[in-house]
């Protein structure tokens, strides 16, 4: 039976709350796209934009959620790597929309923070994990 530790106790932990914030938006997505839009005032003007909101952050949103948890699950280290790519990835945009079109608003800005946060945290608990495993290793 494999102990789990500290950090990989809290590298799930993340895991499974990144999985959350995800599952959420997509469940938002899936019962009523123009919701996720009202977060940036955006409406919707047809068929077509409900059907792509609810892909994008509906179907795409439960597909990333299905990974994060199969990561939480069974390959932890892989997990937050996945994390630590798509909360930077969600950053990185964010720096460019700041950068091309001009200073982010406050949701945009706080969820800049937010992105950011998370991503480090995943990056400090993949070092964490990382170092776990290989004196586990070197133990054996």
């Amino acid at each position: 039976m494999k102990k789990h530790t500290l950090p990989s106790r809290l590298a799930a932990a993340l895991l499974y709350f990144s999985a959350l914030c995800i599952l959420m938006v997509a469940g938002m997505a899936f019962v009523n796209p123009q919701d996720v839009m009202n977060l940036v005032q955006v409406s919707l003007p047809n068929n077509d934009a409900y059907s792509s909101i609810r892909g994008v952050y509906g179907g795409v949103g439960l597909a990333v959620t299905a990974v994060i948890v199969y990561g939480a699950l069974r390959n932890r280290i892989l997990g937050l790597i996945f994390i630590a790519i798509l909360w930077g990835a969600y950053a990185f945009s964010r720096m460019i929309t700041s950068v091309v079109e001009g200073p982010l608003g406050a949701f945009g800005t706080q969820w800049l923070y937010t992105e950011t946060t998370l991503c480090l945290l995943a990056l400090l608990l993949l070092y964490f994990n990382l170092s776990q495993e290989r004196r586990q290793t070197a133990q054996r």
